[in-house]
């Protein structure tokens, strides 16, 4: 594994409960990179669910929902509530 996948990774493996991040975010310039990674990466404990499209919508259905609405992320009209939800840019 590359330097450029333990960084999505770490940066995933960053995000605490209750808050999201994008494709984007964790992987800036290159989301689609981070769904790659994201795919690949068979380790049972990286919280995948946090990472979610810029505009909240999410990659992986209800089983996606269901994890977030665990940790009491808020949605809005079918998306996560990005306003309120999204891990600020200055958080590590």
């Amino acid at each position: 594994m590359g330097s450029g996948e333990l960084e999505v990774l770490e940066r995933v493996r960053a995000i605490p409960e209750g808050f999201v991040r994008t494709y984007g975010d964790v992987s800036p310039g290159s989301p689609r990179f981070a769904g790659a990674v994201l795919f690949e990466c068979d380790d049972p404990d990286l919280p995948w669910w946090r990472v979610v499209r810029a505009d909240g919508s999410l990659a992986k259905g209800a089983r996606q929902r269901q994890l977030l609405a665990a940790e009491g992320v808020p949605f809005r009209s079918g998306h996560v509530d990005m306003g309120k939800a999204r891990l600020p840019s200055d958080a590590p």
